[in-house]
C-alpha cells in the first residue's frame, strides 16, 4: 500500500499546505456504519477523480484487542485493516497524519495513487 511520496508532498503536509479534495468523515458512527461508509466514500472519490482524502476518524485510543468493537476509538483502530484488506488498498499511494487544520490527531489524509 504504501509506495512513498516524494519530497515536496512530505513538505506540503509538514506546512499543512494540502489541500484535500474530498472529505470522508467516518467519526460518530458505528463500526458496520463506518466500515460502509469508508468504502463507498473512496469509491465515490476516485470517481470524482480525487487526489488527496481527509479521513475523519476521532482520535487514536489505546484499546484492547478483544474490545475494539466497543470502546471508544474503536473505528481509528480499524481503519488500516479495513484499507488494507478492501478493494481500494492498492489505489492508496500513502497515508499520512492529518495537520491541525485538518483535524491533526484526529484525521488521516490519503493520498492516491495517480491514474493512468
Amino acid at each position: 500500500m504504501e509506495e512513498g511520496l516524494d519530497s515536496h508532498w512530505e513538505r506540503r503536509f509538514k506546512a499543512g499546505s494540502v489541500a484535500p479534495d474530498f472529505t470522508l468523515d467516518l467519526h460518530g458512527h458505528t463500526l458496520d456504519a463506518a466500515h460502509a461508509r469508508l468504502e463507498s466514500g473512496l469509491f465515490q472519490a476516485k470517481a470524482m477523480g480525487a487526489r488527496v482524502i481527509l479521513l475523519i476518524a476521532g482520535k487514536p485510543r489505546p484499546v484492547d484487542a478483544a474490545d475494539r468493537g466497543s470502546r471508544r476509538g474503536a473505528i481509528r483502530a480499524k481503519i488500516l485493516d479495513w484499507l488494507a484488506a478492501g478493494p481500494h488498498g492498492s489505489d492508496i499511494a500513502a497515508i499520512r497524519k492529518a495537520h491541525r487544520r485538518h483535524g491533526g490527531e484526529g484525521a488521516l489524509y490519503l493520498v492516491l495513487k495517480r491514474r493512468r
